[in-house]
C-alpha cells in the first residue's frame, strides 16, 4: 500500500527568501485525508499563526524531520482554488520574482488572511460568513434586465457584431472618444457571455474604488436578478469576505473590482474588461508591485478567452501593441448621442490677469453656463488650500521635516453631514499643515519660525481655495468641492455625484476623481487650472498622462445633445504652443500618441524597451547608494549576469536617489535596468536576484525592492 503524503508546502505572505513555492510543514494524522493542493490551513510561524495557502503535497521534505512543525488546523468549507488560478499566481510570483504567498495572500479578504479565533457574537467569525455569503447569493441564473437599453449606433452595432464570444484568446481594444458608448457595448457584450453559458463569469475591472458605486447601479439595473459582487479595498471587511466567497464559488455571475480582483478565484470565468486601461491605478505601489491590467491579459491567454481593454486613450503600449496587429482595434470616433466634442480654447496666462487663479474668459465661460441652469467643472490636480506657505520676509517656507516635500496648507471643515458639506457658506474651518508624503500633520504657527514675520501667506491654490475663489465670485451659486479630502467620508463621493448628475450643483471642483468615468448631463463648461507641470516633469511618461487627464477631463461636457451650446473647455496655460496642446485641441489622440511614440523609440524607452528597477531605502542617503553600487557590482560578478550583460543584453545604470528622495525620514535610490529583449532581463534577473538575497546589507535598517515594469522613473 502507498504510504500517504506527510508533508505540506504552504504559501504565506512572507518575503521570498528562497521558499518560491512555500514552506513545508508536517501533515497531522486528523488530516491526511482531508489535506490537498488548495487547502487554505493555519501553521505556526515564529511566534504567531499564519492563514496559507497549500500548494503541493509532498511525500518527503529536503528539510529533517525535527525542523518541521505540524499544520494547526484546516478551515473548513473555504474555497479550493482551481488549477487556473494556479497557473495565474505561479506567472505572477515568476514574472514579478516574488513568493507565492506574496501574490496569493494579500489579494484576499483581511477576514480571510486572519486566523480564525473563538465564534465571535457579532457575526463576523469566518463560518457565518460563509454561511451568510451563500444565502445573499441563492442563484446563478440572470434575469431580463431591468433598465431600457439605449438605442445602438450603426458603429456600436458594428462593433459589438465584431467582439468575439469564444477563443481563440486575443486582446480587443476597444478605443472610442468621451461619450462614444463605450460602456453599452461592453455591457452587451458581458450579456451575451452570461446568456450563451448558464454558468459563465464576467470579471469588469475599473481602476478607480470611486467609479464603482455608479457603475454597480448600471448593472444591477441591466442584469436584474443577478448576482453581481463588488472587490475594492474600501468595503466592509465582511462585506468584501462575502463577495469574495461568492466569486471564488461562481455563485457571483457579474464581478466588479479594482486591481486586487485579478487575483480573485474566479472557476467560471468567460470574460475579462478592463475600463479606462490606460489608469496608473491598475499598478499596485506596494507589495508585489503587479499590473491589473497585464495580469488580465495574461489571464485570459491562459484560459483561451476574449478579453477587451476600453479607454478613450489607450496607454501608448496598448496603442503601439494594436497599431502592430498584436491586439484587434474596434474604434469609435463619434458620441453616441449624436452631441459634438466640446471646443477646446487656450488661455494664455502670461498675458491675462487673474482672480482667483481665474482668467476673465474662464469665468464668463462659467457665468454664462451657469445662467443658462448649466453646470461647469473647474479642475485643478491640487488638493488643499494652498501647496506651500511662505514667509517673504525671509524666505522660509512650510518644509515637512520627514520628507524632501512641502507640508500643504489644508482648510479643514467641520461640517459633519451632506447637507453641510454642499452649502458653502457658513462653514467653520481650521486650518493644518499637512504633508501628503508622511500624513504629518502640524498647527500653521503664528509667525515664521525663522523670523518672527506674522504676515505668513499661502503661495498657490488647491481645490479648497478655488472654491474659496469661486465663492466670492459667484455668490449663491451652488459649488462643490470633490477631491480626496472630501471622498474619505463614506458616501460623500457618490451623493455629490448624485446630486451633480440630479443638476443639483451649478459649479464643481475638484481633482482627477473627476475626471473619468462620470457622465454629468448638464456640464457645459470645463475650465482647467494650472496643468503646466505634467509638460516638462523628468518622468518620460508625464506628457502622456497629462494629455490622457485633459482628454478625459474635456469628455465630462457636452455629453448630452439636448444642451443649448455646444460644450465649451477651456486651458488656461502658460504655453499655449506647446505641441500637446495643439494636438489637444484637435482631439487628436492619434496624433499625439503618434508623436510620442517616435520620441520614445528614438530615445529608447518603453514600449520599445523593457525595464526593472531596484529601489532601496535607509535611513542614509549614502547607504542607500553604495548598496545599489554593490548590488550593481554583484550583477558584473554573477555568471548568469555577466553573460547577459557581456552579449549587451541588459544595461544597468548608476545608482541615483529618487526625485523626492526622503518620505518619513527614509532615504531613498534607484538603479534602472533596461533591455530590448524582455525574456534576456527576466533571465538576468533570475540570476541577479539570489546574489542579492545572499548579500548582508551594511545596515540593518536597509530595504530593498525589484520593480518589474515600472510606470514611474
Amino acid at each position: 500500500m502507498k504510504a500517504l503524503p506527510r508533508i505540506a508546502k504552504v504559501a504565506l505572505d512572507l518575503p521570498d527568501i528562497g521558499q518560491n513555492e512555500g514552506f513545508d510543514y508536517q501533515i497531522p494524522d486528523a488530516l491526511i485525508e482531508h489535506l490537498r493542493p488548495g487547502s487554505w490551513v493555519v501553521v505556526p510561524w515564529i511566534r504567531t499563526r499564519r492563514v496559507g495557502l497549500v500548494v503541493a503535497v509532498l511525500a518527503q521534505s529536503e528539510l529533517a524531520p525535527e525542523r518541521l512543525k505540524p499544520v494547526q488546523s484546516l478551515i473548513n468549507d473555504a474555497p479550493a482554488p482551481d488549477a487556473q488560478w494556479f497557473r495565474l499566481l505561479r506567472f505572477a510570483a515568476a514574472y514579478y520574482h516574488r513568493s507565492l504567498g506574496e501574490v496569493a495572500l494579500p489579494a484576499l479578504p483581511k477576514l480571510f488572511r486572519t486566523p480564525p479565533s473563538a465564534k465571535k457574537t457579532d457575526g463576523s467569525d469566518r463560518e457565518s460568513i460563509f454561511a451568510r455569503s451563500r444565502r445573499r447569493y441563492p442563484g446563478t441564473r440572470v434575469k431580463a434586465g431591468g433598465d431600457q437599453k439605449p438605442t445602438l449606433t450603426a458603429r456600436q452595432a458594428e462593433v459589438i457584431a465584431c467582439l468575439p464570444l469564444t477563443g481563440p484568446f486575443k486582446v480587443q481594444l476597444l478605443y472610442g472618444v468621451t461619450g462614444s458608448g463605450k460602456t453599452e457595448i461592453y455591457l452587451r457584450w458581458i450579456a451575451a457571455h452570461l446568456a450563451r453559458t448558464p454558468l459563465a463569469q464576467a470579471l469588469l475591472l475599473v481602476p478607480e474604488i470611486n467609479l464603482t458605486p455608479q457603475l454597480l447601479q448600471r448593472v444591477t439595473e441591466r442584469f436584474a436578478g443577478a448576482s453581481v459582487a463588488v472587490l475594492h479595498s474600501d468595503l466592509p471587511d465582511a462585506r468584501r469576505a462575502a463577495d469574495w466567497l461568492a466569486a471564488a464559488e461562481g455563485r457571483a455571475r457579474i464581478v466588479i473590482g479594482t486591481r486586487l480582483s485579478i487575483l480573485a478565484p474566479l472557476p467560471n470565468l468567460a470574460a475579462i474588461v478592463v475600463d479606462e486601461e490606460h489608469d496608473p491605478s491598475y499598478k499596485q505601489q506596494d507589495g508585489v508591485r503587479y499590473s491589473a491590467r497585464d495580469l488580465a491579459i495574461m489571464r485570459a491567454q491562459q484560459a483561451n478567452i476574449p478579453v477587451l481593454l476600453a479607454s478613450a486613450t489607450p496607454s501608448l503600449e496598448t496603442w503601439h501593441a494594436a497599431q502592430r496587429g498584436r491586439y484587434v482595434m474596434q474604434a469609435i470616433e463619434e458620441r453616441a448621442t449624436g452631441a459634438q466634442l466640446p471646443l477646446i480654447r487656450l488661455v494664455n496666462t502670461r498675458k491675462l490677469e487673474m482672480r482667483h487663479s481665474l482668467s476673465e474668459p474662464a469665468i464668463e465661460a462659467i457665468r454664462a453656463a451657469v445662467a443658462r441652469g448649466e453646470q461647469a467643472l473647474v479642475f485643478i490636480n491640487r488638493r488643499g488650500y494652498s501647496p506651500v506657505l511662505s514667509c517673504e520676509a525671509c524666505g522660509w517656507t512650510s518644509q515637512c521635516e520627514n520628507c524632501s516635500a512641502h507640508r500643504v496648507l489644508h482648510r479643514r471643515a467641520q461640517a459633519s453631514t451632506l447637507g453641510a458639506a454642499l452649502a458653502i457658506g457658513n462653514r467653520r474651518t481650521l486650518f493644518r499643515l499637512v504633508c501628503h508624503h508622511c500624513s504629518a500633520e502640524q498647527a500653521v504657527p503664528r509667525a515664521c519660525p525663522t523670523c518672527g514675520n506674522v504676515d505668513l501667506k499661502p503661495l498657490g491654490r488647491g481645490t479648497q481655495r478655488l472654491e474659496e475663489g469661486l465663492a466670492e465670485l459667484f455668490p449663491g451659486a451652488r459649488i462643490v468641492r470633490l477631491d480626496r479630502d472630501v471622498a474619505r467620508r463614506r458616501n460623500a463621493a457618490q451623493a455629490i455625484l448624485d446630486a451633480a448628475q440630479a443638476g443639483e450643483i451649478d459649479i464643481l471642483v475638484g481633482t482627477q476623481m473627476l475626471a473619468k468615468g462620470h457622465d454629468f448631463g448638464g456640464l457645459a463648461v470645463v475650465i482647467v487650472v494650472d496643468p503646466d507641470n505634467g509638460l516638462y516633469a523628468a518622468d518620460f511618461r508625464a506628457p502622456e498622462r497629462l494629455f490622457s487627464t485633459l482628454m478625459q477631463v474635456a469628455g465630462r461636457a457636452g455629453r448630452s445633445s439636448l444642451q443649448k451650446a455646444r460644450a465649451e473647455v477651456i486651458i488656461q496655460t502658460r504655453y499655449p504652443d506647446h505641441p500637446l496642446f495643439e494636438a489637444l485641441i484637435r482631439h487628436d489622440f492619434r496624433g499625439f500618441a503618434a508623436s510620442q511614440l517616435n520620441e520614445r523609440q528614438q530615445a529608447g524607452l518603453p514600449p520599445f524597451v523593457h525595464q526593472a528597477l531596484l529601489r532601496a531605502e535607509a535611513s542614509d542617503l549614502a547607504q542607500a547608494i553604495a548598496w545599489l553600487g554593490a548590488a550593481r557590482q554583484l550583477a558584473r560578478e554573477g555568471p548568469l549576469a555577466g553573460e547577459a550583460l557581456r552579449a549587451d543584453a541588459v544595461t544597468l545604470f548608476d545608482p541615483v536617489p529618487l526625485a523626492l528622495v526622503r518620505v518619513a525620514d527614509v532615504e531613498r535610490a534607484q538603479l534602472l535596468l533596461e533591455s530590448r529583449s524582455r525574456k534576456a532581463l527576466h533571465q538576468f534577473l533570475d540570476g541577479w536576484l539570489p546574489l542579492l538575497k545572499s548579500a548582508k546589507p551594511a545596515s540593518a535598517s536597509l530595504r530593498w525592492q525589484l520593480e518589474v515594469d515600472p510606470i514611474e522613473i
